[in-house]
């Protein structure tokens, strides 16, 4: 009834039932295009970082390139390395070069930093990665010269802050054009990022904008609002119990919940080598661990001890997993679509996608409620069991209200005492080595907690968790000039793990801090 309902709902502004299968093929990736000579860039490590090699801009044709480099590899003096210098220019390092004014105050530092970070309008540059979009946006800095989809979401939360909900609004316009132009939200708009997406922020987006904008903003995006709902809901109403269809699955009972997913199983263009490596130490031959780390990409913590079965990242098994921050958002999302269908005058979707909302809600606390651990985890479909593992995607459902009283004390008094640290909260309490373990803290996570905390009246927990995350950013700042990706909260060393070094910027860092410094103006003096 529902998808039917939505698709009556968006007739005209995109197609029901199209795939991302179509954007694929319409936009290669960087890996498509380059062929053999991208495969040996990138294991032979040409670049420090991956990434660069996909974000190169090539001074030829593709095509002439890769003729040449079948030409010229096997002669005895052939230097790779040269090879490509010579055709290709290097991305650019973003902020990585923008320092303070002494002693300038670092909401003022942030409001001068949105114009470094600000990308103006353009047309598609010939052989490049990157998708032109047709309104402003805010890149992160450092090696994230794009459009993030997740990261856009706690930008927006200090732009607004900042007096530039005009860019808030170019912004929710260019998510908008992505969805009409490609059926979702990806990654971010580069070539290589089209077979997924990341966590559904889009219609917490809509609801930040409705604070000015009011409803017309529900009723203008509606359209878009649905045609999101459609990617993250494809293959429900064919499930069988007990199957999965790419980011849907439908248990036992009938319930049906979402996980992260992607719709290739080869190793990511911008991590090319590290994810041969990765297959490598797997040992299984299967192309599935490459579907997996993708999964664990499009949930933003790329990568975590959460994905994994064991104790490495070669058992890495996200699509096993439901979460309760994924399946949060899309209460959110449900929740938004019914708003929007009523803005419309439309009570008989707004009642099913109501409907739908609540039998979401039943089923985090059904499955994704782990009464022993005071948190929400998450839940191995497969296996059917519980995760015994606290992670910061317990606040979630305190975020977006699909938690109980007594389950968000519950959570308070887990975050507490087992996730507080004397700089914020740490995403897990493992210390893999991934950059989404213990040590690190990131802004989304501290904003969530501490929202998602005051959303039921834990006021203390969340100025606690504020005033030691705005301490720790403003120790950084005062000592540096910059505002950093992602921060150490168990010690005073900086934020560290993962692929890439820590990068400068950044926007979803200068978003929160901007927003909590409104929120706690003490903290600033």
């Amino acid at each position: 009834m529902i998808l039917k309902v939505l698709r009556v709902a968006c007739m005209g502004v995109w197609l029901a039932g199209a795939t991302i299968a179509s954007a694929q093929e319409a936009v290669p990736t960087p890996a498509d295009v380059y062929g053999e000579l991208f495969k040996d860039v990138q294991l032979a490590a040409v670049f420090p970082d991956s990434k660069s090699f996909t974000d190169a801009l090539p001074n030829r044709p593709p095509e002439q390139i890769l003729s040449e480099y079948r030409q010229l590899k096997g002669q005895p003096d052939f230097d790779l390395k040269k090879f490509v210098a010579e055709r290709f220019s290097p991305p650019p390092n973003v902020a990585s070069d923008f320092r303070t004014v002494a002693g300038q105050d670092v909401r003022r530092h942030i409001d001068e930093l949105w114009k470094v970070l600000e990308r103006k309008p353009e047309d598609q540059r010939p052989y490049s990665s990157r998708i032109a979009l047709p309104f402003r946006y805010i890149v992160p800095g450092g090696r994230f010269n794009e459009i993030y989809y997740w990261d856009s979401y706690f930008t927006m939360l200090g732009l607004e802050e900042s007096g530039r909900h005009d860019l808030t609004m170019d912004m929710i316009a260019n998510f908008g054009w992505l969805i009409d132009r490609f059926g979702h939200i990806p990654n971010g708009n580069r070539s290589y990022f089209l077979s997924r997406s990341q966590p559904p922020f889009f219609a917490a987006m809509i609801e930040l904008a409705a604070d000015k904008e009011g409803e017309s903003v529900h009723k203008k995006y509606l359209p878009q609002l649905v045609r999101e709902y459609q990617f993250w809901m494809d293959g429900a109403e064919a499930l069988k119990p007990g199957t999965a269809h790419r980011r849907v699955v439908k248990l036992a009972d009938g319930t049906v919940m979402n996980r992260y997913y992607d719709d290739r199983n080869v190793p990511r263009d911008e991590a090319y080598k590290e994810d041969v490596a990765t297959a490598k130490l797997a040992g299984s031959g299967s192309p599935e661990i490459y579907r997996n780390l993708r999964a664990a990409a499009e949930s933003g913590w790329d990568f975590s001890s959460r994905w994994f079965a064991g104790q490495e990242l070669s058992t890495i098994h996200t699509t096993d997993l439901i979460p309760p921050d994924l399946n949060s958002l899309l209460y959110q999302l449900e929740r938004t679509i019914a708003k929007g269908c009523e803005a419309t005058a439309d009570a008989a979707c707004a009642k099913e996608m109501k409907g739908k909302a609540e039998a979401r809600k039943a089923a985090i606390t059904k499955y994704l409620w782990n009464a022993k651990a005071g948190a929400f985890t998450d839940y191995d479909w497969r296996a059917k069991r519980l995760s015994s593992q606290v992670t910061a995607a317990t606040v979630y459902p305190l975020y977006f209200h699909a938690a109980s009283k007594e389950q968000a004390k519950a959570v308070a008094t887990t975050v507490r005492s087992t996730l507080l640290k004397p700089h914020g909260v740490t995403t897990t309490v493992v210390a893999s080595g991934e950059q989404w373990d213990e040590p690190n803290g990131w802004a989304p996570l501290q904003w969530l907690a501490i929202q998602g905390l005051k959303n039921y009246g834990e006021d203390q927990l969340a100025a606690t968790i504020a005033q030691r995350w705005v301490g720790k950013n403003l120790q950084v700042f005062k000592a540096t000039g910059k505002l950093v990706e992602k921060y150490d909260v168990v010690s005073d060393k900086a934020g560290g793990g993962g692929e890439y070094p820590l990068q400068d910027g950044f926007g979803w860092t200068n978003g929160v801090l901007r927003k909590l410094l409104v929120m706690y103006p003490k903290l600033a003096e």
